[in-house]
């Protein structure tokens, strides 16, 4: 009995130190890289001390008495703070993210390797201004430094998936440039879609699921403009899910705005932007005050693994960006010779085709190859796009075969430094590849806008799939800078961008199809319009404004369709006098929210899903802005042969499937909510999770605490206040929004205002982690102070960079 109680006693001890080994195991995995704020740092061959106060969010507030210095002290800050994010997005712009998830993430390696990313890079930066490339080489010293005193002390992330990281190079910090004007592609995802679509249904219903820009009004330049397009993607992919999966498929859709001193209550510009983003943990920017005493003072938001705020304000100028929706990207349907699949007819001729084979290392240590085949044009894509039968070729602005160079790291550089309008616009001239609207506003009264994008000069509308046997669709060089639609102080003191249209058909070229329809600008505008003077409060309360203009569209209709019919049940009938009764609010707490919405849902499904098919029809409506704009032209048609289900007898009419629609909304709200109408409240359905890309993992979230608590949230992607999912398949799942907001005073840059949705940090263990994420919900604001004297009494850490 003794021996067997010394052996129970002895198993339970073990349990116990191994429970307590473990703790202590996975406490250090977690926190072995948490930094000292207030530590001082040697930092290799700086020529003077630089000081770091950071606030009660950790933001840093970096000065320096030179460039060199300033950068290199941030690459370590950044290093410090989001080193394994970095990592992750330098192995997607390389096509290496096999080697540390595994087979899964071949296909999608061979993609971004087809987008040969770094060796456009290579290239941008031969002729790059030699102050860039200083500040470049500075911020990689600094990364480096901070890799090689803290490699045995790296976020878990590392440990997790088992590998160190390499240094970094300044071509590195350039591809992720490229990477973002990939992901910022217009094409990639529409072409294609509407190419297979063609197949199922007549041309009458295909024209309908292209926008009529003639109906959209609102432009973004009012006085200017040319028509738009945009193209229809498949399932693209498979690799694209997996990008956004991991946070690498981020750039999406923006808001910004601005008014002038006669407009404003300051007597000076106020501007506000905020960029919608995809959201996860850590979170796409950086939040950095950068200064250089007597020559910089800028402050904003960064990449992480860029060394230069891209949205701001320094002590002259504001400036913030919106996706100008362009359409940089083409596809070919190539003729292959049938006795060689390595040529390619071209004007009457065989082509050779560039043969490039991949070796793509996974986790395990195998190598698979690729064979990667281009045109003159691009990476042959056809593969990636489910067209087994057919070589389709894809030209597109950032790739290797073109010859214009964006140089958006030298625009960001003398941007950074600009100190009135014509600063702005000599700053802006190269960047091209992100194809932006840049909204401007400065200290001494003026505000203005700039479209900053590579279009094509191109035979044809840029919808179509263009023949690849001829050089008659291939590009005549982009549009001149100089062409390129502004606004600089216009009569009505504000200027204002939402990924709508950018101009009229007064323009001279194509600039795309897909825009997002017009209810964000008309809102914004409406509230710009509503007030004499507006403040910098009055700019807080438009980012949390949640009425919509496409509920006031589509309502009115709806509620006088539904109340024909006398076949509701008590819960119909009350689900419609919620809408009767609806302030068209999207609030968290509305219940007619979550009516609409999941109404909206159901018409295009019972619109749409006969005609298409199951699987064609899942890939058509995980493509937003596609089916947004399609759905925008069939509901304002009556006699839309899309509403007639071809699998029924009966010849359905658009008052039929609105019924059908609204009972079905109702019954899918009573299965996910149940019968208490009161428990459909939108924020119980429609909420954020900040996902981190290894947080799908239930037992590492649950160990290292990767992914935040769900927080219920209003608006949709009709709303100025836009939390919305990419995808209708995942309409009830919060994945894009408002990446920052930022509402700046030009009377006082001390009364300027910004948040970001996670925090300063990447380490999940770290207080700084997601520490501004309730802020950015209730939509609630930190500081922004830009004067010493404000930082020092704010600072919580203070540390220096010293010399050797």
């Amino acid at each position: 009995m003794r021996l067997f109680k010394n052996i129970i006693l002895g198993i339970i001890v073990f349990i116990l130190l191994a429970i307590i080994t473990s703790y202590f195991f996975i406490q250090n995995i977690s926190e072995k890289a948490l930094p000292d704020y207030n530590e001082n740092i040697v930092l290799n061959e700086l020529t003077d001390e630089v000081e770091v106060f950071r606030d009660e969010f950790a933001v840093p507030h970096v000065y320096a008495k030179n460039e060199t210095d300033l950068y290199k002290a941030t690459g370590y800050l950044m290093a410090q703070d989001r080193l394994w994010q970095m990592d992750l997005m330098r192995r997607a712009t390389y096509g290496r993210l096999s080697e540390i998830f595994g087979k899964d993430m071949i296909k999608t390696d061979q993609l971004l390797r087809s987008l040969r990313i770094p060796e456009q890079s290579f290239k941008i930066i031969s002729q790059m201004d030699v102050k860039v490339i200083n500040v470049m080489e500075a911020f990689s010293s600094g990364v480096n430094q901070f890799i090689a005193e803290n490699i045995g002390n790296l976020p878990p992330e590392f440990t997790i998936l088992g590998y160190d990281p390499e240094n970094w190079e300044p071509v590195h910090s350039v591809n992720i440039v490229g990477y973002m004007g990939w992901d910022l592609k217009m094409g990639w995802n529409s072409e294609i879609m509407l190419y297979k679509i063609a197949e199922k249904v007549n041309t009458g219903m295909l024209n309908e699921l292209i926008p009529d820009l003639n109906k959209q009004k609102t432009t973004i330049v009012p006085d200017y403009i040319k028509t738009i397009k945009m193209e229809l993607v498949s399932d693209l992919i498979d690799q694209n899910s997996k990008l956004k999966e991991l946070g690498l498929e981020v750039l999406n859709a923006s808001n910004s705005w601005a008014v002038s001193g006669e407009k404003s209550t300051t007597g000076k510009p106020i501007f506000a932007n905020d960029m919608h983003l995809g959201l996860f943990a850590p979170g796409v920017f950086y939040q950095i005050h950068q200064v250089i005493e007597g020559e910089l003072n800028v402050t904003g938001v960064a990449f992480p693994g860029s060394p230069i705020v891209v949205s701001g304000h320094n002590d002259s100028i504001a400036w913030g960006m919106t996706n100008i929706m362009a359409d940089a990207i083409d596809f070919y349907v190539e003729t292959i010779n049938p006795e060689n699949p390595y040529e390619y007819k071209l004007d009457g001729k065989w082509e050779k085709m560039e043969v490039r084979v991949e070796k793509i290392k996974t986790k395990n240590g195998e190598i698979v190859e690729k064979e990667q085949k281009y045109t003159h044009r691009g990476p042959i894509i056809s593969e990636f796009k489910d067209f087994d039968d057919k070589a389709i070729s894809m030209r597109w602005v950032g790739n290797v075969f073109s010859p214009e160079y964006s140089h958006e790291y030298t625009a960001i550089y003398y941007l950074n430094r600009a100190s009135n309008w014509t600063d702005f616009r000599n700053a802006v001239k190269t960047f091209i590849s992100l194809n932006q609207n840049i909204v401007y506003a400065d200290a001494n009264g003026n505000i203005g806008l700039q479209a900053c994008a590579s279009i094509p000069i191109r035979t044809g509308n840029g919808i179509n799939i263009n023949p690849g046997d001829t050089s008659l669709y291939d590009w005549k060089g982009i549009v001149p800078f100089d062409e390129l639609p502004y606004s600089y102080n216009p009569e009505c003191g504000h200027v204002s961008a939402a990924n709508n249209k950018t101009v009229d058909s007064t323009f001279g070229h194509y600039i795309s199809q897909w825009f997002y329809p017009p209810y964000r600008i008309d809102r914004i505008r409406e509230l710009l319009e509503e007030k004499d003077k507006l403040s910098v409060d009055d700019f807080k309360k438009m980012h949390i404004d949640q009425k919509s203009k496409h509920v006031e569209k589509m309502l009115n209709d709806m509620i006088e369709i539904i109340s024909t019919t006398k076949s509701l049940n008590k819960n119909e009938k009350i689900a419609l006098e919620q809408l009767e009764t609806w302030d068209k609010v999207l609030s968290k707490t509305s219940v007619a929210a979550s009516i609409f919405e999941t109404f909206y849902l159901k018409m295009i499904k019972n619109t749409m899903k006969d005609e298409l098919g199951k699987d064609l029809f899942e890939k058509y409506f995980s493509i937003r802005l596609l089916v947004m704009n399609g759905f925008e032209n069939i509901w304002m048609n009556d006699s839309s042969a899309w509403y007639d289900n071809i699998k029924t007898k009966k010849a359905e009419t658009r008052a039929d499937i609105i019924i059908e629609s609204f009972k079905d909304a109702v019954k899918e709200l009573e299965k996910m909510q149940g019968n208490n109408i009161d428990d459909w409240e939108w924020g119980k359905i429609h909420q954020l999770i900040l996902e981190h890309p290894m947080g799908k993992v239930k037992l590492l979230d649950k160990i290292f605490e990767l992914n935040t608590d769900a927080y219920p949230v209003g608006g949709s992607f009709h709303t100025i206040s836009p939390y919305s999912n990419k995808s209708f398949n995942d309409h009830y799942v919060v994945g894009y929004g408002p990446s920052q907001r930022h509402v700046y005073n030009t009377a006082n840059w001390d009364e300027s205002f910004s948040v970001i949705p996670t925090g300063i940090s990447g380490i999940p263990a770290s207080p700084y982690y997601c520490d501004q994420t309730k802020l950015y919900v209730n939509v609630e604001y930190h500081s922004d102070f830009v004067s010493r004297d404000k930082i020092e009494e704010d600072a919580k850490y203070k540390m220096k960079f010293v010399l050797e």
